[in-house]
């Protein structure tokens, strides 16, 4: 059974004291403070009171998924950054966080009058989280940055998929997602600076480094070789065998053979230990530049069996092999129940959400799941309240139309 969680909104972890403010609209942004928030950030999300983050707009039956997912352990303050009145209480809670995190294209921020300059001279700790799909600087840095378009960009899609087909986009927001996390990072490393005595510091992230990074070697390799990466589906460009293989009853098993141990035992557990000493599959070397035959007999093998005979075979000799999941069989399976991978969370409208758990582990400051995610404006009394702002003024902020509670 996938384990039930109850939020602890008193529960202690690492990053409490630290507050957030989280400008960002859709993905990346969510998921730097995501992280942050998970473990123990005071992630105060910055939103538009008419509509909110748009990632709320992304629904499943009706219910904002990605929002329920993302948005956890944060508040919402609805507010309007038009008025000056707006921006002045920005700058208010600015004085009192640590980290601010935005997506705005480039010189929005100097714009609104709320640019690094300024937000150092009222906050000098102030770690600034700025991103973009291209950066701040560069002949694209004016280009709307949606992930799709760094994909694409990267290099990713283009040896993504298989040689005959067209380049494949991936089906999830990998380069917000990446970049998110290379997000998390950074601000440990400029609040680290900030512990020790330094001053705050601007984060310049776009999506399209952090994308091109996880690549590897992939431009030294053209470099030295001047071969472009080819599309080659599941297979390795550099270890074989490796690959998705189908089985006799309709499943699929994927097998990472990439040290030799591992491909000599595979080669004894289908039978053919002749393999071993074979010219054509004795190194690695050997095996990739013979792939389709190395690949064609253990294929063959595997797609006489069912999934269950060949997963008996491969534990039993202790190769690398897995059975392709799809999404309820991950769900079923038994590891991830025992480990809590996945959590039933407490939720007032859909009664309970299934979400990831808390990332990485700990074993002495381990994060919690303090709270759902928010509606909006839910926080936006309180969180003014902490920075001095009285019924008086909330009041005056609400007739404006510069604040709206949730």
């Amino acid at each position: 059974m996938i384990p039930r969680i109850e939020f602890d909104p008193t529960a202690p972890a690492p990053l409490d004291g630290i507050r957030v403010v989280d400008l960002s609209r859709l993905v990346a942004g969510n998921m730097v403070s995501l992280q942050l928030a998970d473990q123990g950030a005071e992630v105060i999300k910055i939103e538009d009171p008419k509509v909110g983050d748009p990632l709320r707009a992304w629904r499943v039956k009706g219910l904002s998924l990605h929002w329920k997912v993302y948005a956890r352990n944060k508040k919402s303050l609805a507010i309007n950054l038009r008025p000056q009145a707006g921006r002045d209480a920005l700058l208010d809670l600015l004085a009192t966080s640590q980290v601010l995190i935005e997506n705005y294209r480039p010189g929005t921020l100097e714009q609104m009058g709320l640019g690094p300059a300024v937000l150092h001279a009222r906050n000098p700790g102030l770690i600034i989280v700025r991103i973009t799909g291209f950066g701040q600087d560069g002949p694209y840095r004016e280009r709307p940055g949606f992930g799709t378009l760094v994909e694409a960009m990267s290099g990713f899609a283009a040896k993504n998929g298989y040689g005959d087909r067209p380049p494949v986009l991936p089906p999830l927001a990998m380069a917000d997602m990446v970049a998110g996390l290379y997000g998390a990072y950074a601000v440990m490393v400029a609040l680290r600076v900030v512990e020790r005595g330094g001053r705050g510091q601007v984060i310049d992230l776009p999506l399209l480094e952090p994308m091109i990074s996880v690549l590897g070697p992939d431009a030294a390799a053209y470099r030295v070789s001047g071969e472009k990466p080819a599309r080659t589906g599941s297979r390795s460009l550099t270890t074989s065998p490796r690959n998705v293989y189908g089985t006799s009853d309709g499943r699929f098993i994927a097998i990472s053979a990439s040290i030799q141990a591992m491909a000599e035992r595979l080669f004894r557990a289908i039978g053919r230990p002749d393999m071993i000493d074979d010219p054509r599959f004795r190194t690695n070397t050997d095996r990739v530049r013979n792939i389709d035959a190395c690949d064609g007999i253990v294929a063959a093998w595997i797609g006489e069996r069912t999934l269950a005979a060949n997963m008996a075979v491969f534990e039993a000799a202790e190769v690398t092999a897995t059975p392709i999941f799809e999404i309820d069989q991950l769900l079923d399976d038994p590891h991830v129940q025992a480990r809590g991978v996945l959590v039933e969370a407490p939720d007032e409208e859909a009664g309970s959400v299934l979400m990831h758990n808390i990332i990485p582990r700990l074993s002495d400051t381990p994060g919690r799941l303090r709270s759902a995610a928010p509606s909006l404006g839910q926080h936006t009394r309180s969180v003014l309240e902490s920075i001095g702002y009285d019924a008086t003024r909330l009041a005056s902020l609400a007739a404006e139309g510069v604040i709206k509670e949730g």
